[in-house]
């Protein structure tokens, strides 16, 4: 809901006149919060329920964290718009207020995500990667208890709910290269509604809106449905953009980085180049591995 209420109010300050409802839907990435992402269906399950809702008519807009939407859109909708993008990096909350560097051997470590673990072990085999999933403050609290020595999260969602104090580091994207559209959010709605994306137009920002396009395409030609740890991260530098992306496997032995620089204009295309380039050094035989 707080994504949605930021959307909102940006609509809103564009619009004074524009009456908002919210309308919470629970995904069922919401309800299975025990089972691990890659086992139940993946992070399209966190958007499947609110773009039926959306298709029916239901609701009008959907507001969606972006590295949670799959690169593949449903027949009939469009995302729309890309407001400024928050820090995309991730971010380490550790008990003892150890950066990842000085956690010890065996360390445990919480996340949920293959991509995530898949770097955090390429970093140092020896950690122990301990599946975590559920809100967000009940995660950062497995670290801040002991339960777990530390945990990874998004930078962008303990700033949107303001915990930022709670950060121990900020990972460098040399050692954790971002999902897909992380820190960003996306407003999807049905592609033939005039009104809203005269409206959600006014509210996107087109540097943003390039970066995860490039990111996007990437995932979309590689294999947006595979269950292996994918990073991508494009940067707008001026009038070129610069796209680094990483493919490996889960327990971090096996690494294939690489990256293009470009017309940001020609985002998908650049995104779409380093997808194949990467099929063609071996990715697929990552991705293809469970």
């Amino acid at each position: 809901m707080t994504q949605a209420r930021i959307v909102a109010e940006a609509l809103q300050e564009r619009r004074p006149d524009l009456a908002v409802e919210l309308a919470p839907i629970k995904t069922a990435g919401d309800r299975f919060q025990k089972e691990p992402l890659a086992d139940i269906g993946g992070k399209g399950l966190f958007v499947k329920e609110i773009e039926e809702a959306l298709l029916a008519g239901e609701i009008d807009c959907a507001v969606h964290s972006l590295k949670d939407m799959p690169a593949e859109l449903p027949r009939g909708l469009r995302l729309a718009a890309v407001p400024r993008r928050e820090d995309p990096r991730d971010v380490l909350v550790s008990h003892g207020k150890q950066i990842l560097a000085e956690l010890p051997p065996g360390a445990r470590i919480g996340t949920g995500s293959l991509r995530r673990a898949m770097q955090l072990l390429r970093f140092n085999g020896s950690f122990r990667i301990i599946p975590v999933r559920g809100n967000l403050d009940t995660r950062l609290k497995k670290a801040e208890s002991g339960e777990l020595d530390a945990v990874v999260a998004a930078a962008a969602g303990l700033k949107r709910m303001g915990w930022t104090d709670r950060i121990t580091q900020r990972l460098p994207e040399d050692i954790m290269l971002p999902a897909a559209g992380q820190g960003a959010l996306g407003i999807e709605i049905r592609e033939d509604d005039h009104i809203l994306i005269d409206l959600a137009n006014r509210v996107d920002h087109d540097d943003s809106h390039r970066e995860v396009e490039a990111e996007r395409a990437f995932i979309r030609i590689l294999g947006g449905g595979c269950h292996a740890p994918v990073a991508a991260l494009a940067k707008v530098m001026g009038e070129r953009l610069l796209l680094r992306a990483s493919v490996g496997t889960r327990d971090g032995r096996r690494v294939i980085d690489d990256e293009i620089e470009g017309d940001r204009r020609k985002a998908a295309d650049l995104g779409a180049e380093l997808a194949e380039r990467i099929v063609s050094m071996g990715a697929r035989d990552l991705l293809l591995e469970e």
